[in-house]
């Protein structure tokens, strides 16, 4: 009788420990051992989220961090891109004085096109991530205001930049920056030590978009997952960690591809050629699955991602750890 391997996420129980450490004068980072980040923005009179954790509950650890700093209200959220582990936890900001939830237009779309579908998957997928789910509002976390390209947002004398620079993670995915200080919260276009998640991906697209995020020569960054990256030279290295990594992924899919080979087995070998280079990284075993399957679909001329359901995802890994 074949046994089916769990979701490695389902393995993981340990709660991590958290960071919140700061990078400029206004600018802050809550991180969690590659569990997913938020960003701090605090301005003149008002104060700044950037990716709300995945459930109210949770985002109040973030809100007891913040009211270790500044009493001044929450009136801005800003979410990276759509999936729900960032977006879910809007609610408890809320309850601050948040008064605007702001994303790319591209990401307006895809929470039409496939939020539920996202939220169930998600959910199934990482249950220690979504602690309390209960305390997640009935429906979806809709952004109540939207840009295409570029936007600018003035908090009494600091201003916060909103920018798309290219498709990455998703086709929705924004940098939020604060220029004057030369720190970026890059969401997960970025990650540090920690699988990036592309089964949402544009690959063709991906490195590209890393290598414009790189001309920028940041001081600080704030990656999607994993510890902060302070100094420019660390910058580049979680830049150049991250470019390769999405890169060797979609190399070797391309190259099993064209030899005629079957998903199963460009699966295999994919994880196995990755694996003593980057097995130690947060999410590996999870993300490879999702990961393998998009690039699978992208070599083969599948120009968008397809959405992912509960369904599909057991499907999927059945085929795949089976």
């Amino acid at each position: 009788m074949t046994q089916t391997k769990t979701f490695a996420s389902h393995a993981d129980t340990e709660d991590k420990k958290v960071s919140f450490t700061q990078l400029s004068a206004n600018a802050w980072a809550y991180t969690a051992e590659g569990d997913p980040n938020t960003g701090v923005i605090v301005g003149d009179d008002a104060v700044m989220i950037i990716d709300t954790q995945a459930t109210p509950a949770m985002a109040q650890d973030v809100i007891r961090h913040i009211r270790q700093i500044t009493d001044k209200p929450i009136k801005y959220v800003v979410l990276s891109h759509y999936h729900a582990v960032r977006v879910l936890g809007a609610a408890a900001y809320f309850e601050e004085g948040a008064q605007e939830i702001i994303a790319s237009q591209d990401t307006y779309d895809l929470i039409v096109e496939r939020g539920e579908q996202d939220k169930a998957s998600e959910i199934g997928r990482f249950p220690r991530l979504f602690r309390n789910v209960e305390t997640v509002p009935e429906g979806l976390t809709w952004p109540t205001q939207t840009f295409v390209g570029e936007m600018r947002i003035w908090m009494g004398s600091v201003e916060v930049k909103l920018s798309q620079i290219g498709r990455g993670h998703t086709k929705g995915d924004i940098i939020v920056e604060l220029e004057s200080q030369n720190v970026c919260f890059a969401g997960d276009l970025v990650e540090y030590q920690s699988a990036a998640y592309s089964g949402d991906a544009y690959f063709r697209d991906w490195p590209s978009t890393l290598d414009r995020l790189a001309e920028r020569n940041f001081d600080a960054l704030v990656p999607g997952r994993g510890a902060a990256l302070q100094g420019a030279a660390e910058v580049r290295q979680g830049l150049a960690s991250t470019r390769a990594f999405v890169s060797d992924v979609y190399t070797n899919v391309l190259n099993g591809v064209s030899e005629g080979k079957a998903l199963n087995e460009i699966y295999r070998e994919t994880v196995e050629k990755l694996r003593p280079v980057y097995g130690h990284w947060f999410i590996f075993d999870h993300c490879m699955p999702f990961n393998v399957s998009r690039a699978y679909d992208e070599a083969r001329g599948i120009a968008d991602p397809r959405i992912w359901t509960a369904e599909r995802d057991i499907e999927m890994w059945k085929a795949l750890e089976g």
